[in-house]
């Protein structure tokens, strides 16, 4: 395991930080997963190199990986080690086919029509890398299969939100083409990096979609599970709080400093899902929906509470702050659907209550 244990040691990705509340055998076996995954996209993403070699390449890896799977030697170090993985938790060829068939989507494919459309892609890139992991994981309840599905799917969605401006330097634009016209955002906008009111529309509908995904994923997944399925819940809930931080931005990836989790922001995210492996709690740590979507006064986003998300006790009468991982403060204004709302801290006007709820970031 000493390639894919070194690949996934220099990856600062954070999937690699998932394996973290994994047993030894498990982290071992999910390096070399991550190993194959980061391999395979790394061919696609070369774009110095001509797309018909990068096509050649990733037949090589399909090839090449078949004979992992049917009990031959590998020619590739990485497959030689990944072998006895994929004996020891039966990984299926066709969802490694599946995924390079992503790959190659990414050397032909740079816009993407509708919503479905992108769903294939999200399916093989994302979704497949989650049922791989399951097996690895281990599950009794055949529910898992749907919720890797829907949590890849979300995932994969909060990644093409935070990297459009990367992408567009690639010439590559993920959001739906029937979203951009929608909402009348230009191919051109995007490509040079305008920023507009129409574009916050634009992503806060594809965010809408993600936020679909998570929901369905906590979901489908089984009770029974939860407890095996800590490093996927991990990543969910890593980035639920990504998605979180690009709605606080208001989707504005375009300008020098991206938005993004801090290493802290991740260490704290880690913490809280080993206490709750820990106390084997059965609470989502993600995906739950807050009555308030939009802050009138402040302007600011808040289509979800943490203090419904992640079990935060709210405010109380000695700190009417609600203490998020990033290290932002949320006041709890009021409890009334009228009239003014209040709190330790005082009172705020009426128009500044939103179904029953009313929070300002503040500090």
């Amino acid at each position: 395991m000493q390639h894919s244990r070194a690949l996934t040691k220099k990856s600062a990705s954070n999937l690699a930080l998932a394996f973290i509340l994994l047993p030894r055998e498990k982290r071992d076996a999910m390096s070399a997963l991550y190993a194959f995954c980061r391999a395979v996209d790394d061919v696609a993403d070369e774009d110095s190199v001509s797309t018909e070699s990068r096509r050649e390449q990733l037949a090589a890896w399909r090839t090449d990986i078949g004979r992992a799977c049917n009990g031959q030697k590998p020619e590739f170090i990485l497959n030689q080690e990944f072998q006895p993985v994929i004996q020891q938790f039966k990984l299926p060829f066709a969802l490694f086919d599946e995924l390079i068939k992503g790959c190659e989507m990414d050397l032909e494919t740079k816009r993407y029509e509708t919503h479905e459309q992108l769903d294939l892609y999200c399916y093989r890139v994302a979704s497949v890398v989650g049922l791989l992991s399951i097996e690895i994981f281990g599950y009794k309840n055949r529910a898992c299969h749907e919720y890797a599905v829907h949590l890849g799917k979300a995932l994969q969605l909060t990644n093409i939100l935070r990297d459009v401006k990367n992408d567009a330097a690639r010439e590559r634009i993920y959001l739906p083409q029937t979203e951009l016209k929608q909402h009348g955002v230009t191919e051109n906008e995007i490509l040079e990096g305008r920023y507009s009111e129409r574009y916050f529309k634009l992503a806060e509908s594809v965010a809408t979609r993600a936020r679909h995904f998570y929901k369905l994923a906590q979901e489908t997944l089984p009770a029974e599970d939860r407890r095996s399925m800590v490093a996927a819940e991990l990543m969910g809930s890593v980035y639920w709080r990504l998605l979180q931080k690009l709605e606080r931005g208001k989707f504005d990836v375009f300008g020098p400093h991206p938005l993004k989790l801090s290493k802290a922001q991740k260490i704290l995210l880690i913490f809280g899902s080993w206490v709750r492996f820990a106390a084997r709690s059965a609470s989502p740590s993600y995906g739950r929906p807050c009555p308030a979507p939009v802050d009138r006064q402040c302007g600011r986003l808040r289509p979800f509470c943490f203090r419904e998300c992640s079990g935060n006790p709210g405010p109380s009468r000695r700190d009417p702050y609600f203490r998020e991982p990033d290290g932002e403060r949320t006041r709890f204004c009021g409890s009334g659907a009228t009239g003014e709302g209040k709190s330790a801290a005082g009172s705020w006007p009426a128009s500044h209550v939103i179904d029953g709820t009313c929070r300002a970031a503040v500090g």
